[in-house]
């Protein structure tokens, strides 16, 4: 049976609160919501989706634990054979795990937020026609699952004016996709995917209500086509305001961050340390013409994305 979209019920016990967004306003380019995205249930915030836990000792660290105890046990039983018997004590455990814990190389806390979401991170290319009436790549940005059924959340300007729409999972199967909602407030569109995969994992979302600058974000996506490529760095702050060079609306609300983005990273997640995704990446600030990253991308929360699905609130 395949799993709703999963909110977290982790909270911050203390700390500044984002501002609360403005109520959005209809724009007559949105499109319907699906019913079956609108139907979607919440799971009790004190369990997670299969996949999210993650123990509390990492398990390369575990097997490393045993086979040193496996060794010890048999380095016992040929001393038993030798001469004196000698038992395994809790001593010589703790000083194997010890010796474990200082010796293997653990993975960066990036590492770990960026393998718990990487599953619902899919690329996505769009497709127009030439003169000759040909199909060519118009461009590629990313997208993250937030229901198992194939309902991906990417940017607006992503897919605009593509004629075909085509996405990559985790798995390396492609699908066609057709947009299906569109927020152009936040510069958000929702995809349903035509064929996903049978063992296709939904990220999980977070609040951002209890972000604070400072907080370790890894954004993850496909930079000038490149990736799935990871990203790591810190919130810079919270409700800033970003009008893109091409564009002329402006968008507000947005989560700040240092973490690399570049073309290509639009509409892929923003995810906390735990793999929680908390925004949307959609742009990046250069005060130059160069359409690279100086240290200040934006994203829209998670929030705010969420609501162009018609996902119920946090």
């Amino acid at each position: 049976m395949r799993k709703p979209v999963v909110y977290s019920g982790k909270a911050r016990v203390s700390g500044p609160v984002a501002p609360t967004p403005p109520a959005p306003v209809a724009h007559p380019a949105a499109q319907a919501v699906p019913a079956e995205a609108a139907a979607v249930t919440v799971r009790p915030p004190t369990r997670w989706r299969q996949g999210l836990t993650r123990a509390a000792v990492d398990p390369r660290v575990m097997w490393s634990v045993m086979g040193l105890l496996a060794v010890a046990l048999l380095a016992s039983q040929w001393l038993g054979t030798a001469g004196p018997a000698r038992e395994l004590t809790q001593k010589d455990i703790d000083a194997a795990v010890l010796r474990t814990l200082t010796t293997q190389v653990m993975p960066s806390p990036a590492a770990k937020a960026a393998e718990v979401v990487r599953p619902s991170v899919v690329r996505v290319m769009s497709y127009g026609r030439d003169d000759k009436g040909e199909e060519v790549e118009q461009g590629v940005g990313t997208g993250v699952v937030i229901v198992d059924k194939g309902i991906i959340l990417t940017n607006l300007h992503v897919v605009q004016g593509a004629r075909t729409l085509k996405v990559t999972f985790s798995d390396g199967s492609e699908s066609t996709a057709s947009v299906t909602g569109a927020q152009p407030e936040n510069d958000l569109a929702v995809l349903q995917a035509h064929t996903i995969p049978d063992d296709l994992v939904a990220a999980t979302m977070r609040s951002t209500q209890d972000l604070v600058p400072g907080d370790q974000v890894v954004a993850i996506g496909f930079p000038f086509g490149i990736g799935p490529s990871t990203s790591a760095g810190v919130i810079s702050g919270l409700g800033r305001s970003f009008r893109s060079p091409e564009g002329e609306q402006e968008l507000t609300n947005l989560i700040q961050f240092d973490a690399a983005a570049n073309p290509g990273n639009s509409g892929g997640p923003l995810v906390t340390m735990d793999g929680e995704v908390v925004g949307i990446v959609t742009g990046i600030l250069n005060p130059t013409s160069h359409r690279t990253f100086v240290g200040i991308g934006f994203a829209v929360p998670i929030e705010s994305a969420a609501s162009a699905v018609g996902l119920p609130p946090f």
